[in-house]
């Protein structure tokens, strides 16, 4: 029995050490820059891809390949992020929410061009840098060689941050920067190159990571870049400060994952242990992020998120624009008008962001977790699979899979009351995670399922048409939510949280009323997917997707409704008529683009500025005054 749990501790390792190594880039790249790079697990993807296809397609020699992607490709990628996305951001005094939403589109972008240039379908990873023999440890037991390395590699990544923070010039600098950014210029620090230094050594970190796991996991743009983010529990079990904890939670974490697979309980226990000993670095990111997310941001104030406000006449545009979009499909044929049965399912799902996001100012990226339990809430009702309950037709079961769902929105309305910006963040990232790796993803609970669509509209263009009704009622409840006393509540509890409290503004309540709503939109369009296509996928709910999403709607303008129609026109729309991944690359850019583009695109209607090619709009008019000579012509030429 001793033996086999040294075994399992030291084959934990292997996932623990890159854990731990993530956590190193997490705590010196937040430490340097102020930011959560949010986008490692896409970087750390990217990296692993290009390291795969240097060795595997192209033949290159595995150490030469590796040093490439390590010390020129990844930190080259570290600076080319700091000029483009994230120094605008700081030099326009952004806040955390508008950065992260940066971040999330580097995170979305990447993806993209991994899904454009190799393909959506898993790939073998690349061969292990440090091939050869195990290495034989006393009383028999063994450990792999990259192993070692990645141990060494954190043992000389820690010895050397701390030396360098603690007792070099640059080390001072950098403390400067991170205390007040403003005020180190102005002191002659040169900050712009004490962030890039952070952003390069956060990609070549994330590089590592890449490296460490490609020879033992499927390259999956989407899987891979999942399961580095899940870490992310390491640094924020360290909150965000400390290396050391950071490794030893990222090892510690590693071992437990391994130990655990000794667990075989029988009966209807064992599908809920092994879902566990496979996800246990989500267990952890949710529990730190409840425990610890109110500490995370530091002393910072939580900015909301830019909102794209059209005016009356902007307003009227994207309506027409939206109807027209939505007609179009009734003269699509075959897969067309099946693909376009996704656009007004998926249009009920960005509308909730909308009301949490837009109209709250909640940040939540776990919608697509709501979807999700909306989608097999339905098919588990029509198949009779929820026990005391017959099989139902399909409109009843998606009522009462709404209904059910809705409730479950205080998941992560509860956590709103006392989080907000970045820690909200994690707490619904989380959330949404655990939905799918723990609901989703587990075949006792999604096998045998039927998604019968009624017989009235079976056709696809009938169901179309009940889909366009369906969205109809929910822009206007989302309408209805926006305007009267209700609205204003939600406007001041968004704009100024503080302010509305001292108001007397229920803010607890409405943060509850906003996750509610928002999980019974996204269960009803989450529904309609899956009645669209006929069976239950959860690769359509996949957390990856949400954050896609969730991206999608801010750059289309936060806080419009029809801009959350616009967005799932344009997300399925372009991969439908091009390939997998231009939507996401799309939005990637635009997200990234954040720090150049405040409001998302149904400002740029407002500010004719930001549209190239066009004049600058003509400041408004100062009031006249009329003389009483004037005003009594005036008078006199009226009807």
């Amino acid at each position: 029995m001793g033996s086999l749990t040294i075994d399992l501790a030291l084959a934990g390792l292997t996932i623990g050490s890159a854990a731990a190594l993530s956590g190193i880039g997490l705590v010196v790249c937040h430490r340097a820059t102020g930011v959560l790079n949010i986008a490692q697990g896409a970087q750390a993807m990217a990296v692993a891809y290009l390291l795969r296809d240097l060795v595997v397609v192209r033949h290159w020699p595995v150490w030469p390949a590796v040093a490439v992607c390590l010390l020129l490709v990844a930190p080259a990628l570290g600076v080319l992020l700091d000029v483009l996305v994230y120094r605008p951001l700081q030099r326009r005094g952004a806040g955390p929410a508008e950065t992260m939403v940066a971040g999330l589109g580097v995170f979305v972008l990447l993806i993209g061009v991994a899904v454009l240039l190799w393909g959506a379908a898993p790939l073998a990873g690349a061969p292990s840098p440090l091939g050869g023999a195990p290495i034989r440890l006393p009383g028999g037991h063994t450990l792999r060689p990259d192993t070692v390395a990645s141990l060494a590699a954190i043992l000389a990544l820690g010895l050397t941050v701390a030396a360098v923070t603690r007792w070099t010039a640059f080390g001072l600098r950098l403390r400067a920067v991170v205390d007040d950014r403003h005020l180190a210029a102005l002191s002659g620090v040169d900050a712009d190159r004490v962030s890039a230094a952070g952003w390069a050594f956060g990609t070549f970190t994330a590089g590592l990571v890449g490296v460490a796991l490609a020879p033992y996991l499927l390259l999956d743009p989407y899987g891979l870049p999942l399961l580095v983010m899940e870490t992310m529990a390491v640094a924020v079990a360290a909150r965000l400060r400390s290396i050391p904890v950071a490794v030893a939670t990222g090892l510690g974490l590693g071992v437990a994952q391994a130990e655990l697979t000794r667990l075989r309980p029988s009966g209807q226990l064992l599908p809920l242990v092994e879902a566990v000993q496979s996800n246990l670095f989500v267990v952890a990111l949710l529990a730190t992020a409840l425990l610890a997310g109110p500490r995370i941001t530091g002393e910072s104030p939580t900015r909301h998120l830019p909102l794209g406000r059209t005016g009356p006449g902007g307003g009227r545009l994207a309506g027409v624009v939206c109807l027209v979009l939505l007609l179009l499909p009734f003269g699509f044929r075959g897969n067309d008008l099946r693909s376009a049965l996704l656009v007004p399912a998926l249009a009920l799902v960005l509308l909730s962001v909308t009301v949490v996001t837009g109209y709250g100012g909640q940040i939540s990226l776990g919608q697509a977790g709501y979807a999700g339990l909306g989608a097999l809430g339905t098919a588990l009702l029509m198949s009779g699979r929820v026990p005391g309950v017959p099989a139902l037709p399909a409109v009843p079961a998606l009522l009462l899979a709404v209904l059910a769902t809705a409730p479950l929105g205080l998941l992560t309305g509860y956590p709103a009351i006392r989080r907000r910006g970045l820690a909200l963040a994690l707490v619904t990232f989380a959330v949404g995670t655990a939905m799918s790796r723990f609901v989703f993803e587990q075949p006792y609970a999604t096998t045998g399922l039927t998604l019968d669509r009624p017989s009235f509209i079976d056709g696809d263009r009938a169901f179309y048409l009940a889909e366009l009704l369906l969205l109809g009622l929910g822009l206007l409840a989302v309408r209805g939510l926006h305007r009267g006393r209700l609205g204003r509540a939600l406007t001041a509890m968004r704009d100024h949280e503080a302010g509305a409290v001292a108001a007397g503004v229920d803010v607890p309540g409405l943060k509850l009323l906003a996750f509610v709503v928002g999980a019974a939109l996204a269960a009803l369009g989450g529904g309609l997917m899956g009645l669209a296509g006929r069976a239950f996928d959860a690769a359509s709910f996949d957390p990856v997707r949400g954050l896609l999403w969730f991206a999608a709607v801010v750059v289309a303008g936060a806080d419009s409704a029809l801009g959350a129609v616009l967005a799932a026109a344009l997300l399925i729309g372009l991969d439908a008529g091009t390939v997998p991944g231009v939507s996401a690359v799309a939005v990637g850019v635009l997200a990234a683009a954040i720090g150049r583009l405040p409001g998302g695109l149904a400002s740029l209607r407002r500010r004719g500025a930001a549209v190239p090619g066009l004049p600058p709009p003509l400041p408004p008019l100062p009031p006249v005054r009329l003389s009483a000579a004037g005003r009594a012509l005036a008078a006199r030429r009226r009807p």
